[in-house]
């Protein structure tokens, strides 16, 4: 074989080997090749980690103006990547794909306002939780509903797709008309267009948006069973679970989660609303929640 021959072999079987290793780094890779997820030493062998969060839902998870994440679950999903000693791959999310992304191994967890439910545990694992929510129904200062008895035929509630508002509503009020979203800022402009005549939703964001938002108002406050919201990874992702729980425990010994509603959450609620939302240490009413395993 010439000496011209032999270089261009090399030089082709080099440039197969960058590819295969790209193709590698841009896939998952999994000890048990029937896991779709990944155990906590496979996430620090790789270098990073997957989070899923929303990116329009501010003050929980959203893009800011210089292109960067923030918010509550933004900055407990910092806390986790410094104490893996991994970087943070970011993947925006909304809710009705949150289960999908866990499923399908887009994301390692998701921190984006899930709210736990027995028919979501029996689909991803919950770790402990870090905040408390109920739903509430936000609607115009002219036109207040502070009863779901008040709602007419004619009228419509806006609901995201994916979320507990959406469930309820269809379950306990299936006479109400719901238009749905995919996304919070469309829910929003919808809203604010007068589109809809109420929006029900996480008690925490109607609140916000009533705040931000002057001639709106939450006429119910509180709807349905008060629930929490919590870190969720694949079903059976066993080690990344264990790994959560210890660490919402060994966060609330230093009262993290009342230092995360402090720093993005305390100007949209004020420090009336902390003691109230903030679940520390996984422990609520005095005991530890139980998590699916």
């Amino acid at each position: 074989m010439s000496g011209i021959r032999k270089n261009r072999i090399a030089k082709s079987v080099a440039a197969a080997t960058a590819a295969a290793v790209l193709f590698v780094g841009a896939v998952p890779a999994f000890a048990d090749e029937d896991a779709v997820y990944r155990t906590v030493e496979e996430i620090q062998e790789s270098g990073s980690i997957r989070i899923g969060v929303f990116s329009d839902k501010s003050p929980f998870g959203y893009v800011d103006e210089y292109g960067e994440y923030q918010g509550y679950d933004v900055y407990f999903a910092r806390r986790i990547g410094e104490d893996l000693g991994v970087d943070i791959e970011y993947v925006s999310t909304e809710a009705a794909n949150r289960i999908e992304y866990l499923q399908t191994g887009k994301v390692d967890i998701i921190l984006a306002n899930f709210t736990v439910t027995p028919e979501r545990a029996e689909e991803v694992d919950f770790a402990l939780p870090y905040m408390n929510v109920a739903l509430g129904v936000v609607s115009p200062e002219d036109a207040v509903i502070e009863s779901l008895d008040e709602i007419g035929e004619d009228q419509q509630v806006i609901v995201i797709s994916g979320t507990t508002a959406e469930t309820y509503l269809e379950k306990n009020n299936p006479e109400i008309r719901l238009q749905k979203y995919d996304a919070y800022a469309e829910a929003k402009t919808a809203l604010e267009n007068g589109n809809a005549d109420a929006w029900a939703n996480d008690n925490t964001e109607v609140i916000a948006f009533a705040i931000e938002n002057e001639g709106f108002v939450v006429g119910i406050p509180s709807l349905g069973s008060a629930d929490t919201i919590a870190p969720a990874v694949t079903k059976g992702n066993e080690s990344l679970l264990n790994w959560l729980n210890e660490e919402i425990k060994a966060l609330g010994e230093e009262a993290f989660f009342h230092q995360d509603y402090e720093e993005t959450l305390l100007s949209t609620y004020g420090e009336d609303y902390e003691d109230t939302l903030v679940v520390e240490g996984g422990v609520i009413g005095g005991e530890e929640a139980e998590t699916e395993a």
